[in-house]
């Protein structure tokens, strides 16, 4: 895929908020179902924390978010860095790569016209300004596997520098909270994982998350799409306007996340949590500190706090 060429069609999905020099779309009553509750004060505190955590771990990279599961970080941020110098900084590869067997020719290069229009082609990465972080909840690592071996093979072919590509190239893996002991497994260890190990070592970072609310995140949120496998990325029927029964539900959260990520108090909660973490004094992460601070507030009404999640009943199965 060449710079000119189109990106290749993927889910649709709405736009919530002006980051990246757009308008927001009106929904209407569209995300406004009658039953439903704001998610509950722990799924924000929560994706408040991990959220910062990957800001300030990604070490000023762009951030590209890998499949659905962290759509509500992705909206979140997009309210928060809305008019900001970090317009056009958030990324998203919609696609999920969790299987990597039974590929045709026709869908490994339709998976290179994905990466490619997030930056992620071979000839790009070595040529980038801003490193780029790959994000995304994590129990095994399959997913980042896949990706990661798909894209070794493509720089491979293309003869890029691989000792260049390795310095652009970041990890961020969301997982569910655990006790901390020397005898906790973690994903970096499985052999299958060995790829983790081509990379700087501090190029592949883990953020934990509470139980609950990963669980919720990866397996039991109402998403606006649909999985996006191999098997579908010649189907036109799914990059159509989602008609599924929970688009309602999905899009009342996503826009409850960006409207979050709009309010001065969440973006200051991002900022001092960033502050704790070790490498905030580097110049990149307090480059996002500075653009959380000053982003405009006078195209979005007065950043009001969301209403409040405190009466909703917290849910981990399907709705």
């Amino acid at each position: 895929m060449t710079a000119e060429a189109a990106p290749p069609p993927q889910p649709y999905r709405w736009s919530l908020s002006s980051f990246g020099g757009g308008r927001p779309d009106q929904l209407g009553t569209l995300a406004a179902p009658q039953d439903q509750s704001p998610p509950s004060d722990l799924v924000l505190s929560e994706l408040t924390g991990v959220t910062a955590k990957v800001l300030a771990r990604s070490d000023g990279a762009d951030l590209c978010f890998l499949g659905r599961s962290l759509d509500s970080m992705y909206d979140l941020l997009t309210g928060a860095l809305e008019h900001s110098p970090w317009d056009g900084r958030l990324l998203r590869l919609p696609v999920s790569c969790m299987a990597d067997t039974d590929w045709s020719p026709a869908a490994v290069r339709r998976f290179r016209e994905h990466l490619a229009s997030v930056g992620l082609e071979p000839y790009a990465l070595a040529r980038r300004k801003h490193p780029v972080a790959l994000v995304d909840v994590v129990c095994e690592g399959r997913s980042y596997g896949t990706l990661h071996g798909r894209l070794a093979d493509w720089i491979e072919e293309s003869r890029e520098p691989w000792a260049v590509i390795r310095r652009k190239l970041r990890y961020v893996a969301v997982t569910p909270r655990t006790r901390t002991s020397p005898n906790t497994w973690r994903w970096q260890q499985d052999p299958g994982n060995a790829w983790v190990r081509t990379l700087p070592a501090h190029h592949v970072s883990d953020v934990s998350l509470d139980g609950r609310v990963w669980r919720y995140l990866a397996d039991h949120q109402p998403k606006v799409n649909q999985s996006f496998p191999h098997g579908n990325w010649f189907d036109e029927e799914s990059t159509l306007t989602p008609r599924h029964h929970e688009v309602a539900r999905a899009l009342a959260e996503a826009r409850y996340f960006t409207e979050a990520g709009r309010s001065t108090r969440l973006r200051e909660e991002l900022i001092r949590l960033m502050a704790r973490e070790p490498g905030f004094a580097g110049r990149e992460q307090r480059r996002i500190a500075l653009a959380l601070r000053t982003r405009s507030t006078s195209r979005t009404g007065s950043g009001a706090r969301p209403r409040s999640g405190t009466r909703a009943r917290y849910k981990t199965g399907n709705r």
